[in-house]
């Protein structure tokens, strides 16, 4: 297909003379002289390879008498055997019209009659062998009609269009480049009043149709005398056409232009000369007429034509395979995943089978006497491989104390009996796991990709601080329970250590588990008043803190500790039903903090998805930008203050 020069669009020209001539009377003189002082020249709207020769549909001016005869063409330079026919009358090349009509609200009334209209006066002008598509556009993109030849057909489709909201041009536009298909020449006539409201990219469209070949005029409905839209501009022109203003009156003449422009097309047809080698040419074509003569030229594809008359040496490359289909990438992503699940299987230990006595005395005497005993089934040594991976772990930690110390103690309050470097082992299997069905979710999405490749990276923290405020909340639940049973075995003359060690008997988790840690830790000199503040750290837990202090004052001065203890449960219960007391009251309170902190971005999101054009101004235009974060802002700001408000200290 070749791209038409600055002085081929003929038919345009003289729809402009028409157009200027109905939308503006009083400038019609001038207009008149500038369409007889201009003269137009004709153009090369397509070129077609076939087996030992080229078809060439060339546009003329209206009103140019060509003596078909005595046209001519060159290739190269070199003079081909050239003869010339009505295009209409030949069916050589195909020609493919769509008309892409906009069907949004903005044309309701008297505007879409006159599209209507204008397009049924196109369906009436156009050549019989022209195939003739329509396709609609506005909150949907519909092909209305795919190509056809029954231009009664189309002229029916025309009759039961509808309007609706939103207009996707750009959609449209993409759309109709699809039905237009890929042979012969393809034309599209675009009638649209406004701009796309939608997210599609103009320079997507602008790629589709440059590397379509397709021929792009667009019919600016109501901008006739103003300033044409940029973007229609840049749509035709990546398709050699142009942007025709037009008002509602002028929209027949305008189709009615296009139609007398496919019929005035003359079909040249010429053999490649003898000795050509090039796989590109420039085609010029000479057409003698009654007032002069025309002269169109274009730099086209020869290839077949070439290939045909004067065969190349051209090297080929067998490609002895099969491509990929295009779910092979999903499952290639699939298989890691399933191979890293399966390495992190063999790394997980298992437990030696039992061993009988006299195996237990054979492996101890092999080891003093340096002697390896043989094992009758060799396997993986996962335990060997898992514990090196943990001291490559511990090393890092190592590096990082502070890390380490913070994993230590997230695991301590969540009640996890896993070492720092175990967890961190952990955290990166799931995140890499995770990471790989991200990758298979989102199928190129990359704000979805990344989405969950972060949630595998905080998920783990998110899980451990569930967990551990879990833990603590029922440690809080069932202290003074424990406190009550601590004084009952003092008050029944068990000592301290004594009344942990029943505690450990009788209570419930997480106190049973904590008093079990104390326990060990006495026995194994640590103080029971140390042990016990390590209790109240691992849970930041101020009331225990005040129960520890209790004992350390009591062991440092005396006293009865049972009636101690009573009287800190006491305290205990008071504070927590003062503290369900004050949450009762603050609930509704609570409750409209997050209503109304939450009811501005979750609706904002619901518009997002329902009514994207209705908010797409908030980001991408400046003002937009201001009014989120001044919104923002103070929505924080309310937040902030009603959750200051709600919040009672007990």
């Amino acid at each position: 297909m070749p791209r038409r020069s600055p002085a081929v669009l003929t038919r345009l020209a003289g729809a402009a003379a028409v157009l200027a001539t109905l939308a503006a009377p009083v400038a019609a003189p001038v207009a008149a002289q500038a369409a007889d002082d201009a003269t137009p020249g004709a153009a090369i709207s397509h070129v077609q390879t076939v087996d030992g020769g080229l078809d060439v549909l060339v546009s003329v001016p209206a009103g140019s008498d060509v003596d078909l005869a005595s046209v001519a063409m060159t290739i190269d330079g070199v003079e081909a055997d050239a003869t010339a026919q009505q295009a209409s009358g030949s069916d050589a090349v195909r020609r493919t019209t769509v008309l892409a009509i906009d069907t949004s609200n903005s044309m309701r009334g008297a505007r879409f009659d006159a599209a209507k209209q204008a397009a049924e006066t196109f369906l009436d002008s156009v050549p019989d062998d022209v195939y003739v598509g329509i396709v609609s556009f506005a909150g949907d993109v519909t092909t209305a009609q795919t190509p056809t030849l029954d231009h009664e057909a189309a002229r029916s489709v025309l009759d039961s269009l509808t309007l609706s909201r939103e207009t996707r041009l750009y959609d449209g536009v993409l759309s109709a480049i699809t039905v237009a298909g890929t042979e012969g020449q393809r034309n599209l006539l675009v009638l649209s009043d406004g701009a796309d409201t939608t997210d599609t990219r103009l320079s997507s469209v602008l790629d589709a149709v440059r590397r379509s070949d397709t021929l792009v005029d667009v019919i600016s409905l109501d901008t006739a005398g103003a300033a044409t839209n940029p973007d229609l501009e840049e749509l035709a022109k990546a398709g050699d056409g142009a942007v025709i203003p037009a008002t509602s009156d002028a929209l027949r003449a305008a189709f009615a232009d296009e139609a007398d422009a496919l019929q005035r097309q003359i079909l040249v047809t010429a053999p490649l000369p003898a000795g050509l080698t090039s796989t590109e040419a420039t085609v010029a074509v000479t057409l003698p007429t009654a007032t002069g003569t025309l002269e169109a030229d274009a730099f086209a594809t020869v290839a077949k034509a070439a290939a045909t008359s004067a065969p190349l040496a051209v090297p080929t490359i067998d490609a002895g395979g099969r491509s990929l289909p295009s779910w092979a990438l999903y499952a290639g992503v699939l298989a890691l995943g399933a191979g890293l699940v399966g390495v992190l299987m063999l790394l997980v230990p298992r437990p030696p089978p039992p061993m009988s006595a006299a195996d237990r005395v054979t492996a101890y005497t092999a080891s003093t006497a340096g002697i390896g005993a043989e094992r009758p089934h060799l396997r993986i040594d996962t335990d060997q491989a898992l514990t090196q991976a943990k001291d490559a772990a511990a090393t890092m930690l190592r590096r990082n104390r502070d890390l380490e110390s913070r994993i230590a103690r997230r695991l301590d309050a969540a009640g996890s009996e896993l070492k720092p470097a175990e967890w961190l082992l952990l955290h990166v299997g799931i995140f890499l796991g995770v990471g790989l069905i991200g990758v298979l979710l989102a199928a190129g999405n990359i704000v979805l990709g990344v989405f969950v490749i972060l949630l595998g990276a905080i998920m783990p923290w998110v899980v451990l601080v569930v967990r551990g405020s879990r833990r603590r909340r029922k440690f809080d639940s069932v202290l003074p329970d424990t406190l009550q049973l601590m004084s009952g075995a003092l008050a029944a003359g068990l000592s301290l250590q004594q009344a942990v060690d029943t505690i450990v008997k009788e209570g419930s988790d997480p106190i049973a588990s904590e008093f079990r840690r104390v326990l060990v830790e006495t026995r194994l000199g640590v103080p029971v008043e140390i042990a016990l503040d390590g209790v109240a750290e691992r849970f930041g837990s101020k009331d225990f803190e005040w129960v520890v202090m209790a004992i350390r004052i009591q062991r440092q001065v005396g006293g009865n500790l049972a009636e101690l203890l009573d009287t800190v449960a006491a305290t205990m219960r008071e504070r927590e039903y003062m503290r369900r007391q004050v949450a009762s009251l603050s609930a509704e309170g609570r409750l409209s903090a997050w209503v109304l902190g939450l009811l501005p971005p979750l609706f904002l999101l619901y518009l997002v998805v329902t009514q994207r054009s209705y908010v797409e101004p908030l980001f991408t235009d400046p003002r937009g930008w201001f009014m989120l974060a001044f919104a923002g802002l103070w929505l924080g700001i309310g937040v902030f203050w009603m959750s200051r408000l709600v919040k009672v200290e007990v």
